[in-house]
């Protein structure tokens, strides 16, 4: 793998290579400085038909925000994620902390957006302000709170100075490593942007260059990329959100790869097809039980934890998953994440599970098999669920069946995928299915804001271990002490969880091999990433691994 030194050289080698041979046409692309590019005939292509489950608007960031569509458009200072162990430079040449609470961040030259216009460390001043201080997206609480930089200041036109509220050692590897640039020229102008309906316009490897709500995207190629030439001139995305629709466009030809993971009973079906092949991924996301903390008997650390005591998590796997996934017995959050404690551990005992609802007092005072409450009254929880997600739904019944295994009474609602997503803004929920992305469950800075933001926890509701070892975390300096600190509190929410990690989902993803081949995977992204449509040597510097083919 590359260091971040050697990049820095092996850019200004691409650099001078582009500037040579010409490499934004198609025969200079084939003489780039990619040594180690495949050749053949599905290196390259002309363009692509990619299949999208879901609409994500026109990509401003505040309308919509799919990372991997982001990131087509987007580049941030450092690539390609928080979730891998060393980001490296992307828009800056350099990052240096100056002292606990200052970093200084060197921005390469020669870079333009997709109207022209240069990109500048004014923009990535704009930017890092746009999102402190305007309203919040996704990406926002890196520079708001978590952490919070206090002040951003240009020392030069290509240096910005960046000072944190509080010590920030993971500036570098987290914050400049997940928030996407924009121009200052467009979004200056932009008062309300949740209003905002323009195509974005970035400085990344692809231009959207037309958007039909509901129906399909269109990106061509930025010729003048300064990581060089796409390999796809032209990549064109319908948006079939039936699942079925889906993969019969696969099979018929339609498209040449689905961003929805193949269920697993259609594997063989593709895998059997001569020009199709399987990769198989390992997203950083988890399959979580959220419990309600606001809802008595959730208010409760001892009751969540005979919860996830009482979840026999292989069990879900081997007859639901069939096998094809990871059970969470590691907890949350993610285990491949290399900001999670590597000695995390949620079990399956029945016993314990038993023998803290007696001593809670939570028993079965009728002889129906079924606890009461406290006070005697029905102990009756409800578990809500996604009515579009069958194997959420199947997962919602086994899990009915171990709790009822331990006395406790549960109804499995399938509702409106809607009123799934509302439930966590109403809070009109006991227990709740889902999944959670690479963003929450590998990102160690989001940990600490999801118990600040009502998620896994609200920063205004007491809780005294938590709130003392988040002090401690945002008061230190060193990066590998705070680590310590986050597999601390780790332990600790895991103890207790608000997130139950039933399983670790494994992905498939079937394409046709005949229109493309150069395929790779970036943690976090999948396969469909932008590293996917670069050359070899900028693949292997932001750790992106070929696809892993399972035909």
């Amino acid at each position: 793998m590359f260091t971040r030194k050697s990049f820095k050289y092996y850019f200004s080698f691409l650099l001078l290579s582009l500037l040579l041979v010409g490499c934004n046409s198609k025969e200079g692309m084939k003489e780039s400085a990619d040594a180690g590019e495949k050749t053949d005939e599905t290196s390259k292509a002309e363009e692509l038909n990619i299949g999208l489950p879901t609409d994500a608007g026109p990509l401003n960031i505040y309308t919509g925000n799919i990372d991997y569509l982001t990131e087509l458009v987007y580049d941030k200072l450092f690539s390609p994620s928080p979730y891998v162990d060393e980001p490296q430079p992307w828009l800056a040449e350099s990052a240096k902390q100056i002292d606990e609470v200052t970093w200084v961040v060197k921005i390469k030259s020669g870079i333009k957006w997709h109207d022209g216009v240069d990109f500048t460390a004014e923009d990535v001043k704009f930017t890092y302000e746009y999102f402190r201080d305007g309203p919040a997206n996704r990406h926002t609480h890196h520079v708001s709170e978590v952490p919070h930089i206090k002040e951003i200041e240009l020392d030069d036109k290509d240096t910005v100075r960046f000072t944190c509220a509080y010590a920030c050692p993971s500036l570098e590897t987290i914050t400049f490593a997940d928030l996407p640039i924009l121009p200052k020229h467009i979004w200056e102008n932009v008062k309300n942007p949740r209003k905002y309906t323009d195509l974005a316009i970035g400085t990344g490897p692809y231009k959207l260059v037309d958007y039909v709500a509901d129906q399909s995207y269109t990106f061509e190629a930025n010729e003048d990329y300064f990581m060089g030439s796409p390999l796809v001139e032209k990549l064109n995305m319908p948006i079939i959100k039936d699942s079925t629709a889906m993969f019969n466009a696969l099979r018929s030809g339609e498209i040449d790869i689905s961003a929805r993971a193949l269920p697993t009973e259609l594997n063989d079906t593709f895998v059997k097809m001569d020009n199709m092949k399987v990769a198989e991924t390992s997203p950083l996301s988890i399959v979580e039980l959220k419990l309600n903390y606001d809802h008595a008997p959730f208010d409760k650390g001892e009751f969540r934890r005979a919860i996830s005591l009482s979840v026999d998590r292989q069990n879900i796997v081997d007859t639901v998953l069939l096998g094809e996934g990871r059970a969470g017995t590691k907890g949350y959050p993610h285990p491949d994440s290399p900001w999670t404690n590597p000695s995390l551990n949620t079990p399956y005992d029945k016993k314990e599970a038993v023998k803290i609802l007696d001593e809670l007092k939570y028993v079965d005072t009728d002889g129906d098999g079924m606890r009461e409450t406290p006070d005697g009254k029905k102990l009756e929880l409800s578990l809500k669920v996604s009515s579009s997600e069958p194997i959420y739904i199947r997962t919602s019944e086994m899990l009915k069946a171990q709790l009822a295994d331990v006395g406790i009474n549960v109804k499995v609602e399938a509702l409106e995928a809607g009123t799934i997503s509302a439930l966590f803004e109403t809070r009109d929920f006991d227990m709740s299915v889902g999944n959670i992305g690479a963003h929450g469950v590998a990102d160690p800075d989001q940990f600490i804001m999801s118990h600040r933001s009502n998620y896994l926890w609200s920063k205004d509701k007491e809780y005294p271990k938590m709130d003392a070892l988040i002090t401690d975390w945002m008061a230190e300096r060193d990066l590998n002490k705070r680590k310590e600190i986050s597999f601390d509190m780790q332990e600790l929410f895991n103890s207790q969880p608000t997130s139950v990690a039933l399983y670790y989902p494994e992905e498939n993803f079937a394409f046709n091999a005949t229109a493309y081949d150069q395929w790779v995977e970036s943690p976090g992204y999948g396969i469909i990433n932008k590293f996917s449509f670069l050359s070899q040597e900028v693949r292997e510097a932001v750790s992106a691994t070929d696809a892993k083919i399972i035909k």
